[in-house]
Order: C-alpha cells, then structure tokens, then sequence
C-alpha cells in the first residue's frame, strides 16, 4: 500500500474514454484539451507540486501549454526518461514485454514515469494500474478492452503502468487467454508492461535505475527551471518549493537542515498539538515512502485547541512549520492528504526531534495512540504495518566469490531497526508491544514483536507468548505459525550447554510438534475447500517451512545428544534401544515415541524434499536457498544412512543406502537421487545393486526407476553389455493404468514419442493427458507456484539413448564455454541451446503456433505441449523446437521460426550452374531460372493499412501467380489466399555480430498468412546477377525469431536464386530477409528519386538509394511536403560503396554535396539549388568520370506544381504519380 502510484484521475472535459475500466486509470490522448480550465486551480496545482506534491497529469499539461507559449521551459527530463521511452519503443511488437524503472524514494521516479506515459499517450493507449492487483482476471480483461477499443479493428498497443512486479507473469498468461478466447488476431503489440519499483537498493542490471544524485546535464535543466520560476513567482513562493529545491540542490543535506531549522528547539515536554503532527507525519514518510494522513485525521488532534484557530484550514493553523507539509487532493473524488513536502525534510525532521529527546519510539507510541484510535482506516493500518513489519531487501556478498552479490531481507523493519540501533533493544520491542495491542485482531504484530524476542532479546518465553497469540488470531495461516516452531527451536539452538538430556527432549518436542502442525495447515490451506473468506488470506505458495524446520530440529537434536554420549547415533538411527542411553519412567512414553518417529520421519520429508528440489525451483530465475539443500543432506546422513559397502564411495553412499530403504519403489528415487554428482564407476556400481531391488518388485514404479538409472548410465557414455531387462517388462505393461506416478507416464512419452509415425500420436496425446492429470494429483499441490525444471529432453538416437538428461547438456555447454555459468539464466535466457554440441545431441521437432497455443506436428496430426518461453507464442507460424519433459509434461525449449528447407547442396549448386542467360527464354513462375516474364503474373495493389503511424499492406488473391505492386513480393498459391506485411528495419539486425560480413539485399519483410496457403514465396533483392554465378553463391536469409530475441535469429542459405528474387517453396513465415555477403564492388539495381521542395528558389533533393521499397518508403516520409518528380532511374547496375558525382548543365547551381557514396540509407542526398531556373536542365550521375544516369528537368516538371504535394508512402518503383505523407 505503501508503494502506490500517486496517480491522477482529473477529469479531461468531454474526452473521458466511454465505460472506463474501473481498475485502471485511462490516460486520454486529448486530455485536458478544449476545456475551461480554472487559473485559480492551475496555478495552485503547479504551487502544490513544486512544494512536494505527488504529479497529477494537470501539471504536465500546463507544462506543455506554458512552453508552447513560450512562458516556460520544458519539463525536467531525468536522464533515464530516453533510454525508458528507446526500451518502450524497441518492444512494440506482437507480443507482451516488460519496461523497468526504479527509483530510490524521493527521487522523482513516480514523476518521470508519469512523465514517459504523458509524452507517449498519442503513440499508446496509456493507462495506469489503480485498482488492486488480486484481480488478475479482470486486470487482464480490462487491458485486452482497451487494447481493441470495444473493437478488434482498432487495435493499439496498451502502455500499463504499475507498481506490482510480482503480478507480470501471470497477468501476461491470463492476457494470452482472454485474447485466445475472444479469437483476437494481434496485428501490433497487445501490452508494454511499465513497472515502476521503489527500490533503495537495486542489483545491477539492464533496468533504469534513478538514483538521488543528478548528473552535469540534469543540474543544467533543473538551473533553468529554477531561472523560470523565479521569474514566475515571488522569492517567498519559490522559498518554500522544497519538493523542486531538493532536486535542484542535487539533494543537498544542508539545504534540508537549513529548512528544519524551523522545529528548533523542540520541547520533550509539552509539546504542542502542530510539533507532535509535525513528529508524527515526519516519523510516517521516513519510514513508509508514499504514505499520508487525511487532513481530517491531523484535525482531530486539534479538536481541544478550536478556540484558537476557529475554522482556519489545516496548513494555517501549523504555523510556522506550514512550509514542511503539504495539503494536497490525489482526484477529484479523493479527500485532503497530508505529508512532509519530501522523504528528507521528513528524516531530519525525525533526527532533530530525536536530538532533542523526542526518541522515535516516543513518537512511534503517541502516534498508535492518537492516530489509532476506534476504527483505523484500511490504508493507515497498511502505513502501520509496513513502519513496524515490513523488512527491507539488503545486498549480501557471497564470502567465497566476492562478485556474486544476492539480496536478503533485514531481520526487521527499518524503524524497529533504526530503535535498536540508536536507543535499545526494548524500546523496539515496547513500540511492537503497543501496536500489537492496539490492533489486537491483528496477527503480524505479535509475530513480529515474537520475532524480536527469540531473536534479539533471547527471552523464549515471552517469544512463545506472542507467538502464540499470534496464531490465536489467525489460527488457519501456516505462515503465522511458523513462528512458534521457530521460537522453539532457537531456544534448542541457543541453550548454553551443560543443557540435560530431558531438557533438549522436551524443547525438541515443542518445536517439533509446533512445525507439524504447520505442516498440516499447509496441506490444508491448499485443499479444494479452501477459499479466501476475506479475513483469512490463503497464500498460492505450498509452506514448506515445516518440514524443513522439521529436519533443522533433528539436527539440533542429534548434534546435542551425540555430544553428550556417541551411543545416541546408534539410538537415533534405530540401530540400538533408547534404553541404552536413557532411562524412562514409565508413564513416559513420550520420548520414547519421539525418538523413534524422528529416523522415519527424516526419511519422508528427504524424500519430499528429493521431489521438490529436483522437479522445481521458486521461479525460472531463481534458485532455492543453499542452506536449504546443506540442511537436508546432512539430516539424511545423520538419520537415514547407515555404513555403505566398503567398495562403494563416499558420494554413492546416499543412493545405496537409499535403495536398501525401498526407494525404489518410490517415485522420484532415480530422478532426485542420480540429479547428483556421479561418476561412471559409482553410478556402475549403483546399477548393478539396483538390479537385485528392481527385479524382485513387482511395480510399474520399480521398473521405471530402474530403466531412469539405466538412462543416467548411457547419458555418461557407458556402453551396457545387455538390453535393460527392465524395459521390456515395462513394455509389457502398456498402457498405463490412469493411476499411475507422472514419472511412469514420463518414460512412456520418452520412449514413444512419434517421429514420423502418425499412428502413435493418438496414444502420445492420451499419455499426455494422463501425465497432467497424474501430475495434478500427485504434486500440483507443492509445485503449481513453482517454475518446473526440465529432467530429459529427446535426442537424435534410439531407444534408451535418446534420453537426454539436463545434466548431460549442461555438461556439454561447459566444456565450449570456461566462463562461471549461471545457469538460471542459461536456462531462462535459453542460451544453452544455442551452443552446437547441445544442438547436435538434441532431436529438433517440427511444429506450429496457432491461437497462443503451442503444437508438437507429426505428419498431419498436431500434439499440444507447453512453451518454456511463452512470450514465443504471438505469431501463428511454423516452428521447430527441442522437445523437453518436466514432471508434467512435454515443454518446448529454443523455439525458432521454422526456415524454408532448402534443397540438397547438390541440387542447388546444380541449379545455379546451370541458369539460362538467354533473355528470349521464358520460364514457368516458379521454376529456378534467371529470368521471369512479368507477363505471368498478376500484378496487385495491397490495401495499406496504418497503425501507430506503420504501414501493414494487405493483399487476397485466388489460385495464381502474382507480384505485389508495391514491394515486387511475388507468391504462388493453389487456392484463395490473405496476408498482410510490414517492412521492417534492418538496423538493429545489422549490428548483430550474426550479421556481420553481411549487407542487405533485400527489403525485410514480416508476413503474416491470415488464410490459406501459399505454395511459393519469392523474396525480391537488388542485386544484379548477371553471368556471375559467384554472385548467386554469396547471397542467405535473415530469418528473424517471431519474439524478437536475438537468441533464436538465424542466417542460412538461400534455397534458390533468381535474378530479382529469392524462391522459397512451402514457406514458413517470420520477418525474413536477404543479404549478401560483403565484398568489395558488389553490383546492385538502384533508383534515382528527385523530390522538389517548396522554397522561393527552385530546390531539389536528388536520393540515390537501392531498389528498396521500404528504403523509398522511408523517403517520401522524410520528404513530405515536398513535390516528386518522377524519372525513370540508371539502366545499369552500380557498385555498393562507389562514390558518385552530381553534375548538371546549368549556370549558376550549387550541388551539396558534390559527390556521395553508395550506400543503404534512406538520407543519401545530394541538395541542388538553381537561383534563377526558367529553363529545362540535365542531371548527370558520374562515376571514375564514366557517365551512369542522365535526366531531363523540364521547366513543366518543376512549375506550376506547388499543390501536388507528396501524400504518401507506399508507391512501387514504377509508381510515377505523389504519394501520401504519413499521418500525424
């Protein structure tokens, strides 16, 4: 609550969108314009918010309006506001994507956001999260409304700002559904996610992070602000702007203590109603960035003193420190706020207070005195909670590699920190004591005042106590009590020794019954019965807290007790009669009960822990905590193992051990157990043991973890001797009872997965859905919040060996690259798959993409399997995957647009040899030749449809052969055809080091099938073959990946060439295009543009560029305005990188430059000016003084044209007549 958005909702006259949504804030395009809007409020809006106001969009308005009127000067820009408006604008594609900011508190991070959405509220539908985020369901409902504006032929990218980080992944899930559900065909990008995070300590990252420290240029914008302010309003006023001077100051310490000077001397006894306000808001926004009190709460306080101020308003009556707080409305609908002008007026104001005896403790009691009276309002009691429970993120250096930094949070909250720090320990326990009687239906005070208890003060027994209170309040919360556990189990922890056998038992078992019973809330809260009732909140995440609090219990115990006397390793284990140690009265069988259950115990819950650790993780970035797997390794060594066989090693000891307790016959024995490091010899020696187990059970689940072992063997080169007797009982026992483990009907799937028999897909389809439904059985439950873990993936071999184990491919991955892997990102970033020894051992599966869903296509028939990476799944395609398993199900990893197959070397190299270069020879479209009749074809002009100020071309045909008049995209198609293209920028793709050696050839086209097939594409290029066939062989394919990463683009070669296209048959479709490798006087088509500005003297802007539609597109839009005189381009093909020199035949003309290279750019112009033009003129390309193109102007060419305006963009090269100029 702490963290919300200060976000307007002012009123924007006549241009509110209709049916707004309600959780989010609509920012409209026209906001503000053509109202009547009153000076009084403007001026006071702009006073507030130069005082410490949060922004509200009125004051980027008058911003805009004042310099548009050259009044005042543009809104200071922090130095992230380019690079968040470059990473917005690089992410509008079909897809979602993400935008971070953060800010440290009182910084202007709110303000800047604010700022990116008002500049971009024409180019975006902008809208702010306002509402609450527990709704995903109806945040995602809203977004898509307002991305189709009630329509689906009014698509435009929806820019969302929210404070919510945690929410984004579902939120896009939940958008992909609802977008599939109403069948919506995206044509742009459907969302940019603009996260705005308050974070005071950030890890270093590709994000903009604003920091309180202004650089050289923004101490220059902020100077002139100041300028302009000063000539705006009086010395008095722009004295008390301590919200703008902060800034402009570079947050300057001293001009924050100059400003609190005011509030001394502070009185520690009687002091006045407006210093304990002053306090108490001071001690709330140092604490709770965002936070404020209503301006009615602040006069209650007064209520006794209304005799002397009588009705004077709030600020009035707070004389003289009125210039430290500021009174300010959020909206229209909203009461008065109140809070100190900025986050360092507030933290000195809290220091000097504290200086002169008004400890925070102090204020922090008479603030949940005065302020917490009755009814505490929803919001104050969320300010509270996060002032004295919320615990800060801080940065921890790993002690033995001292570049790997992670965050942590602190123990407590900020404030009951900065109590202990500078006061003592019981005054922070005293402030916790009160809050958690003054809320006494409140849970999170009490545990966290239990917290500080165990933890700082050591008295256990008032820690249990308010454990135990806490739990009493929210008795269903397996989170509330854990505490208990923890209390007790630090008490065990912490007891000096000499400490009695008796004692340790019985701490044990408080702290062990206190985990169990947490334990079995969680099972509980994750029941089907459970529901949030509006008081209890029943977290999605499986509490795990238990079991393991549970295990760190019995390490507690068995270190105490084997200290005391050795034999007590032998009792714990089972091995030798607690009697041997301990004499027990006996009407005291509770010890030994406990004893006996803890070896048992141990067992179950490592062996819980083996699932849950190996089949997942907390999310695809993150790993679970390391002490977590220390803590579990050594209770099962304490408890579980006993002596291994003499030849067995140390690391196989576990497993043996393992096996001889009947874990073979549990479900996850093999996968969690052999995860670990083992060598050829130790996992030998492991089989051979495990066949005896195996082979005497007679389970589906025996046999499976046996063949997983088998498996493990073969992923480290072993060659057995014999066919896994196993499998072929296994084989017999298909197929699968439904009732079965998720990792039976895993191997099934590994074993069967069709290739190229369709006649397996039916049973795989049914295997599949049998393992989720297993799966939701068996551990949806603990897993369903957690990323999934691949285990195996298919590879190119047979049989057993075409399982590949994760650690296999991580292997390899390591021995191509030395560097310190960090393999959460390797796995979220899918970078391991573009490393060739992983590509080499994995099977690549065919597949498609249609309606967000993910197909596995074998023959005709299509298999559903997830996407490891679903921002992949925007663009209906064809696409080619690496197939991997978790316990789920099938994922798809490393999915890349399908490329065109290209024919065999041989063949190809056979074509190109032999094209015809007889011009009289006439081909069929689509034959490889050199040279094709346009008399063939069918010749079309796309409908050009504009959207966020870019062109999509749209075109239908019937069965044929046809050349889009605007690109020369020719296609062959059996039956009726639609599809829509874009031209998109070769730019980003040039700097590409999977580019380099490269240059275009082509335009880069994006096409989109919306129906029907197309049997042949031709990709038009520029270059001129000729008799070279060297040429032909230089030329590939940019296939760019349909998400837009990098990591899955990819250059091939081309399949087949022609000498103004590319021919790919049966093709597949993501923005593709052609290059050709760089080499020196490549020879290419060009065209020649002449455009005639608008000027008292006749101007010309000559363009000499390649035959590139989009490059001819980009021009006539840097040349609107202007008048096209169209003139037929060189005959001849010219040398890319050649200089060229601009010559004509009249008197008294400047040429700007005189010469220019050859390259792709849509600025290669030559400026000519003629002073005194009545007559025709020649224009005269030259190159080494040998003539390549020549023009006549004539008079009538460039007179009495001044309406024929260029209009457009969109013209072919034949095209002679103006075109459009983009809209604005």
């Amino acid at each position: 609550m702490a963290s919300e958005l200060p976000l307007s909702t002012a009123q924007s006259g006549g241009h509110e969108v209709r049916h707004s949504p309600s959780l989010l804030d609509v920012l409209n395009p026209n906001q503000f314009q053509g109202d009547s809007l009153d000076a009084h409020l403007c001026q006071q809006t702009e006073e507030n918010f130069y005082r410490g106001a949060p922004p509200t969009w009125l004051n980027f308005y008058i911003s805009e309006q004042l310099e548009s009127d050259g009044q005042g000067t543009p809104f200071v820009k922090r130095d992230g506001y380019s690079k968040l408006v470059e990473q917005i604008c690089e992410r509008k594609r079909p897809r979602m994507s993400t935008v971070k900011l953060y800010h440290q508190t009182g910084c202007g991070g709110t303000t800047l956001a604010m700022q990116v959405l008002w500049d971009m509220r024409k180019t975006f539908r902008c809208a702010v999260l306002s509402g609450s985020s527990s709704d995903i369901t109806k945040i995602a409902k809203e977004v898509v409304h307002l991305f189709t504006a009630g329509g689906q032929g009014h698509q435009k990218t929806v820019l969302l700002l929210l404070n919510d980080e945690q929410i984004l992944e579902n939120l896009q899930d939940n958008i992909m559904m609802e977008i599939a559900e109403q069948t919506i065909v995206t044509r742009v990008s459907v969302v940019i996610f603009f996260t705005c995070i308050r974070k005071n300590v950030v890890l270093q990252n590709d994000h903009v992070v604003l920091e309180a420290a202004l650089s050289d240029t923004e101490k220059q914008k902020f100077n002139e602000k100041k300028e302009e302010l000063h000539r705006r309003f009086s010395s008095e006023q722009c004295e008390q702007f301590h919200g703008f001077n902060i800034l402009q100051t570079n947050f300057s310490q001293e001009y924050v203590k100059q400003a609190c000077k005011v509030i001394c001397p502070v009185p520690r006894s009687n002091r006045s109603k407006r210093i304990q306000l002053v306090g108490f808001l001071s001690l709330l926004n140092a604490y709770v960035p965002g936070s404020y009190l209503l301006e009615n709460q602040c006069l209650d306080l007064f209520k006794h003193e209304d005799y002397r101020f009588g009705d004077l308003p709030l600020e009035d009556r707070m004389k003289p420190f009125r210039n430290l707080i500021i009174t300010f409305q959020q909206d229209p609908r909203s009461e008065n706020r109140v809070r100190m002008a900025h986050p360092m007026i507030a933290q000195c104001c809290t220091e000097l207070m504290a200086e002169a005896g008004v400890t925070r403790s102090d204020t922090a009691r008479n603030f949940l005195t005065h302020l917490c009276r009755d009814d505490v309002p929803p919001f104050l009691l969320g300010f509270v909670k996060d002032m004295l429970t919320k615990r800060e993120m801080k940065m921890k250096e790993n002690p033995i590699n001292s570049t790997e930094i992670t965050e942590e949070p602190e123990r407590f909250s900020r404030l009951i920190l900065d109590i202990q720090k500078k006061e003592s320990e019981t005054e922070s326990a005293s402030v916790l004591k009160v809050a958690s009687e003054k809320f006494d239906q409140n849970p999170f005070f009490p545990q966290a005042l239990a917290r500080f208890y165990y933890l700082e003060l050591k008295d256990y027994n008032q820690a249990e106590l308010w454990a135990k209170r806490a739990k009493q309040r929210d008795p269903q919360n397996s989170f509330i009590a854990d505490t208990l556990g923890q209390v007790h189990k630090n008490h065990l922890k912490n007891t000096e020794s000499p400490i009695k056998t008796r004692e340790i038992l019985q701490l044990a078992t408080k702290a062990i019954n206190a985990f169990k019973d947490e334990e079995r809330l969680a099972e509980n809260e994750q029941g089907t019965d459970m529901k949030e009732d509006g008081k209890t909140n029943v977290s999605s995440i499986f509490n795990t807290r238990g079991q393991a609090g549970y295990l760190q219990v019995c390490n507690l115990v068995y270190d105490r007790l084997v200290n005391q006397n050795e034999t007590w390793k032998g009792v714990l284990t089972k091995v030798v009669p607690i009697k041997s140690v301990l004499e027990l009265p006996r009407d005291n069988q509770s010890d030994d009960d406990l004893i006996k259950s803890l070896r048992d115990e141990v067992a179950k819950k490592c062996a819980f822990f083996d699932k849950y650790l190996s089949y997942s993780k907390p999310d695809m970035n993150k790993d679970d905590p390391s002490y977590l797997y220390e803590d579990i390794a050594e209770c099962y060594r304490k408890y579980v193992r006993n002596s291994p066989p003499e030849h067995v090693k140390e690391k196989g000891a576990d497993f043996i051990q393992k096996l001889e307790q009947n874990v073979v016959d549990t479900s996850a024995g093999p996968l969690s157990c052999l995860d670990g490091e083992y060598s050829k010899s130790e996992l030998k020696e492991i089989i051979t043991q495990w066949e005896d187990f195996s082979l005497r059970k007679d389970s589906v689940t025996a046999l499976v973890n046996y063949i997983f072992a088998h498996v493990m063997l073969m992923n480290r080169g072993e060659v057995l001797p014999h066919e896994c007797k196993s499998l072929t009982a296994f084989r017999k026992k298909m197929p699968l009872s439904t009732d079965e483990s998720p990792e039976s009907h895993m191997l099934a799937l590994l074993l069967y997965w069709p290739t190229d028999d369709e006649d397996k897909c039916a049973s795989v389809c049914q295997l599949i859905e049998c393992m989720r439904l297993s799966y939701k059985q068996a551990y949806e439950k603990y897993l369903g919040s957690r990323h999934l873990c691949p285990l195996f993936f298919i590879g190119k071999a047979q049989g057993l060996n075409r399982i590949v184990h994760r650690k296999t491919l991580e292997e390899l991955f390591e021995r191509n690259d030395d560097t310190i892997q960090d393999w959460s990102n390797n796995w979220s970033s899918e970078k391991i798959f573009k490393d060739p020894t992983v590509q080499d051992r994995l099977l690549k599966v065919d597949g498609v993409v249609r309606n967000y869903r993910l197909y596995a296509t074998v023959g005709g028939t299509k298999i559903r399997v997830d996407a490891n990476m679903r921002n992949r799944l925007w663009k209906p395609r064809q696409v080619s995957f690496y197939l991997g398993f978790t316990i789920r199900g099938p994922v798809a990893f490393g999915i890349q647009t399908k490329t065109a197959q290209r024919a065999e070397d041989s063949q190809t190299e056979s074509k190109l040899h032999n094209i015809t270069t007889e011009p009289a020879v006439r081909m069929k479209f689509g034959a490889s030749c050199r040279k094709i009749d346009s008399s063939d074809l069918t010749k079309l002009q796309p409908e050009v449809i504009k959207v966020d100020d870019v062109n999509t071309f749209s075109l239908q045909s019937d069965a044929g052969q046809y050349e889009c008049s605007v690109s020369a995209l020719r296609w062959v198609c059996k039956d009726k055809v639609s599809f829509t293209y874009q031209f998109r920028s070769w730019e980003e793709h040039m700097r590409r080091s999977l580019c380099k050696g490269y240059m275009q050839a082509g335009p880069l086209l994006d096409i989109s099938v919306t129906s029907g097939n197309i049997e042949e594409l031709h990709l038009p290029h520029w270059i001129c073959i000729d008799r070279n066939v060297t040429v032909s062989d230089m030329f590939a394919v940019l296939h760019v990946d349909a998400s837009d990463s990098v990591v899955g683009n990819v250059v091939e070669p081309v399949p087949v060439v022609t000498t103004s296209h590319i021919m790919f048959s049966q093709p597949t479709f993501s923005p593709k295009g052609i290059m050709i490798r760089k080499k020196p006087g490549i020879p290419i088509y060009c065209d020649v543009l002449i455009y005639k500005r608008i000027k008292e003297f006749l101007t010309l802007d000559v363009y000499l560029v390649p035959r590139d539609p989009a490059l001819k597109q980009e021009v006539e839009q840097n040349s609107c305005g202007s008048v096209i005189i169209s003139k037929p381009g060189p005959d001849k093909s010219l040398q890319m990188g050649a200089n060229f020199l601009l010559t004509t035949d009249q008197a008294d003309v400047i040429i700007q430059p005189s010469t220019r290279e050859l390259r792709y750019d849509s600025r290669n112009v030559f400026e000519v000016f003629i002073r005194n033009a009545d007559s025709d003129f020649t224009l005269r390309l030259e190159s080494e003084q040998q003539t390549v193109w020549t023009c006549t102007i004539q008079k009538g060419d460039y007179q009495n044209q001044s309406t024929d305006r260029v209009q457009g963009a969109g013209g072919g090269a034949e095209d002679a007549g103006p075109s459009r100029c983009p809209a604005t």
